[in-house]
């Protein structure tokens, strides 16, 4: 077929899978959508809460779009304050987490998709 259609929302979320479903949801629906070259998830931070640890990528550049309320991201030793439709590339080896403002944070990511080219960077906001 030419086209997939998914309502992201339908996706596991695998947060609640790796006992984070206390802090976030974290939906990869890129199998449901037939995706092959593109990753994409949906991922909401809960208010006030931090995302447990940080990633960042070899090869990929990825866009985060805000699609509700507001929060942080942490870009290697920078945080940014983010709201709804703001939307910041990021480039390969950047560590990226989120952090959920007063009513949490919505956000859509999506880039090229990479077989094991994801690093997870734990303690990231301790440092």
């Amino acid at each position: 077929m030419s086209y997939t259609i998914f309502n992201l929302r339908e996706a596991e979320d695998v947060a609640i899978k790796h006992g984070f479903s206390d802090r976030q949801e974290a939906r990869f629906p890129r199998s449901d959508l037939d995706a092959e070259a593109t990753g994409v998830a949906l991922l909401k931070v809960k208010a006030g809460q931090r995302q447990p640890f940080a990633h960042r990528h070899d090869k990929a550049e990825e866009i985060y779009v805000v699609l509700n309320g507001t929060g942080q991201i942490k870009l290697d030793d920078e945080t940014i304050d983010l709201g709804p439709m703001d939307a910041v590339r990021i480039a390969p080896r950047v560590a990226r987490s989120l952090q959920g403002g007063p009513n949490g944070i919505e956000v859509l990511a999506f880039g090229p998709h990479h077989e094991r080219d994801s690093e997870m960077v734990d303690g990231f906001w301790d440092e």
